[in-house]
């Protein structure tokens, strides 16, 4: 059984030759293999949010924030996930969301 290093490179050089779904389902696997694993939930937030399955990402990106509560990047890669999926379906509750995540950001930033 490869490692969760392994499933994260392999899932990477997929992303990297631009086949989403393909490294998107490694990572799914990763993710149900090593739960803990945040890097895999992070590279989720982003690739499933370019294939358009924007709830998924946010799903993935909050895992981060929940594995890494005091990584204040975990929170502005959550506001950038909501900011996407705005983008890609036009509902204005993802703006109040990405305010909210960029906003904790800041303060786990200040703590």
């Amino acid at each position: 059984m490869p490692t969760s290093h392994e499933l994260y490179d392999e899932a990477d050089r997929l992303k990297d030759q631009g086949k989403l779904d393909e490294a998107a389902a490694k990572m799914l696997e990763l993710a149900a293999q090593d739960p803990q694993f945040a890097l895999a939930h992070a590279a989720l937030a982003v690739i499933l949010g370019r294939l358009g399955r924007h709830e998924e990402a946010i799903e993935h990106g909050r895992k981060v924030c929940e594995l890494q509560p005091n990584d204040a990047f975990s929170y502005t890669a959550l506001s950038v996930t909501y900011q996407r999926a705005y983008a890609g379906t036009g509902n204005m509750t993802y703006i109040r969301d990405a305010e909210d995540a960029m906003a904790k950001s800041r303060t786990v930033q200040g703590h």
